[in-house]
């Protein structure tokens, strides 16, 4: 039972922290193109391609 007063305080720091941390991804535009990302992966850049000499 006395384990309690440490765990109960530990919980909610570490909830707190994910909030925080969520609620500064979300103001700084982390979810803003969830599409763009995926999409990015399959087009073909012309930066990308080996110089042929």
């Amino acid at each position: 039972m006395s384990m309690l007063i440490y765990l109960i305080p530990v919980a909610l720091l570490l909830g707190g922290g994910a909030l925080v941390a969520f609620l500064w991804a979300v103001r700084t535009g982390q979810y803003e193109d969830l599409d763009g990302a995926a999409a990015r992966i399959l087009l073909d850049d012309e930066d990308d391609k080996p110089l042929l000499k």
